[in-house]
């Protein structure tokens, strides 16, 4: 693993950076050496930013804020080769983005790097990438179109469901087995009982790392988990968050009402769920991510593995 310190690590795809759709045309219709001389004839000529493009902005100013040394990497991971992928770190240059690492990996999957590099977060548009990070212990999440209207401050806000994300999915288990009310007395029976982690415990435990170099008046980061539990199942997870002493900034506890809304008064710039009727209903108010873990995807084909995905491949190239 790769050794960055107390480093915030996060990876992103070449599709998820910068608006890759007309190379990715190519590629679906005329071919991957179509794709390949596409590419290097327009390697000079700037993308244009992607879905992600914002988070890493703010992401990287963090930097600028503490000083001294950088707290926050970003990597690139890439199916391009180093040849066709010229393009992106030429774009990466334009833009003044400092981004110094990456993997070009010629069309096969970069998932592989994830932990290699020590990410604590890797966003894609390539499901099975997706779903190959989260099998190897790395919080991972395939990012969905953001709304078109984006806040233009410099605070970036993080949103997290919590079963099948912060934490596990045991609850979520009971829950679809024996239903609402055995799911309710089954937390408050286990309200003293920590909850095991979820894949993204890890993620935000670095992310609250971060946020404690800041005075309480001056942190750029802000976090909220967004869920559908009510009261009495609300104590086990304040009692988890207590136990593994983590800070978070906002709880919302809906009850099973629809999350969009309340991201946007949260004002989330990226929001993370396990089931895609909540990604479906956070879509329109934030960068959305899509983690494919837990009981609500197992036995699902992931879209994006299918023809969707097959769309976006060039975009991961």
């Amino acid at each position: 693993m790769a050794q960055f310190g107390d480093k915030l690590v996060i990876a992103i795809s070449s599709s998820v950076l910068f608006d890759l759709s007309e190379s990715d045309r190519i590629f679906r219709e005329q071919g991957v050496e179509a794709y390949a001389r596409y590419q290097i004839e327009r390697e000079e000529e700037v993308l244009a930013p992607g879905d992600a493009f914002p988070l890493v902005q703010k992401l990287l100013r963090i930097n600028e804020k503490l000083g001294g040394e950088p707290r926050v990497e970003v990597v690139l991971l890439s199916r391009n080769s180093a040849d066709t992928g010229l393009r992106v770190f030429n774009s990466i240059e334009h833009y003044g983005l400092n981004i110094t690492r990456a993997a070009f990996c010629g069309g096969r999957s970069p998932y592989r790097y994830v932990a290699a590099f020590g990410c604590h977060l890797f966003l894609s548009t390539h499901g099975e990438d997706v779903r190959r990070a989260l099998a190897h212990g790395v919080a991972a999440a395939t990012l969905l179109s953001p709304p078109p209207e984006r806040r233009d401050d410099d605070e970036l806000r993080f949103a997290f469901d919590g079963d099948a994300v912060v934490f596990s999915d045991e609850a979520e288990r009971v829950f679809r087995r024996e239903g609402l009310e055995a799911f309710a007395r089954s937390e408050k029976a286990a309200a003293r009982r920590p909850l095991n982690p979820g894949p993204f415990k890890n993620f935000l435990e670095a992310l609250h790392r971060l946020q404690a170099e800041f005075g309480p008046d001056q942190c750029p980061i802000r976090t909220a988990l967004v869920t559908a539990r009510s009261a009495p199942a609300h104590a086990r997870v304040v009692m988890t968050l207590r136990e593994w002493n983590i800070r978070i900034d906002e709880s919302l506890f809906l009850g099973g009402l629809p999350k969009g809304e309340f991201l946007k008064a949260y004002g989330a710039d990226v929001f993370f769920d396990d089931q895609k009727n909540h990604c479906a209903s956070a879509r329109p108010h934030a960068a959305t991510g899509h983690v494919p873990h837990g009981v609500a995807n197992e036995g699902e084909a992931e879209e994006e593995s299918s023809a969707g995905d097959q769309a976006k491949v060039d975009g991961e190239r």
